[in-house]
């Protein structure tokens, strides 16, 4: 993998970060993009395509002849449901000392439901990668990863789903997700889901049903997040087009 993605997303977080608390937190726009160029150290089409994406995701909007504005309603939003962010990142982001409780892999096979979300047969062997994030030592995340067995090539131990589900997609599947749909909904905690969280059964719970797919539409993940109750609030942008 090229290091210029990298590069792109450490600038995009260094300018967050001022238009956050830094340099740029007591202005209304950014400064013009041949200064800003230079003060980054990068080109002016590098830092158009940073632009670009941080005006997706809502965070500024350009305006010709009026310059970048900075979104400061938009900026505040600490948990953003429409944004793929780490999950001990959106745990610091709130505020909150992030750690990992467990993780735990197994090898599986494919039922109906998770056949049907990654378009595999029935029966399919998968590998299944359970992960509690907490927050301040309190259990504020917990996630089963599922992924096709066949995907995985090398030699790959425990260790290596100690970091983000992404990064083993990367490193020994040689796939990059491109994009996910997810179906957002309030369940309450089962038997197994009040133990993880330390929770009553029948407490509240927000759960991702989430399918990510490769650049050429093929489903290479699927996930079952839940988050705790009270310790996020969780904010979706949508602009009106």
């Amino acid at each position: 993998m090229s290091s210029q993605p990298s590069q792109a997303k450490t600038i995009r977080d260094q300018l967050l970060a001022a238009m956050r608390t830094g340099e740029y937190a007591g202005c209304e726009r950014l400064p013009r993009e041949s200064v800003l160029s230079e003060r980054l150290g990068i080109s002016r089409t590098q830092l158009r395509d940073i632009l670009s994406s941080l005006e997706r995701e809502g965070f500024i909007t350009r305006l010709q002849g009026v310059g970048t504005i900075i979104n400061r309603h938009v900026l505040s939003a600490r948990t953003r449901v429409d944004i793929e962010v780490e999950f001990l990142d959106m745990i610091r982001q709130n505020g909150y000392q992030a750690d990992v409780a467990f993780v735990r892999v197994s090898e599986d096979t494919a039922g109906e439901k998770i056949a049907a979300r990654l378009q595999v047969p029935e029966g399919t062997p998968v590998i299944r990668i359970a992960r509690l994030c907490t927050a301040d030592g309190r259990p504020a995340i917990y996630c089963e990863d599922i992924i096709e067995k066949a995907l995985a090539r090398g030699e790959y131990t425990i260790k290596d789903f100690k970091l983000p589900i992404f990064h083993f997609l990367q490193q020994f599947c040689s796939v990059a997700p491109y994009m996910d749909l997810t179906d957002v909904r309030a369940v309450v905690a089962d038997a197994r889901l009040a133990e993880i969280f330390q929770i009553s059964v029948g407490s509240p719970l927000l759960n991702m049903d989430e399918v990510d797919y490769d650049v050429d539409g093929r489903p290479v993940l699927c996930s079952d997040e839940y988050f705790a109750d009270g310790i996020f609030r969780h904010t979706v942008m949508r602009k009106k087009l």
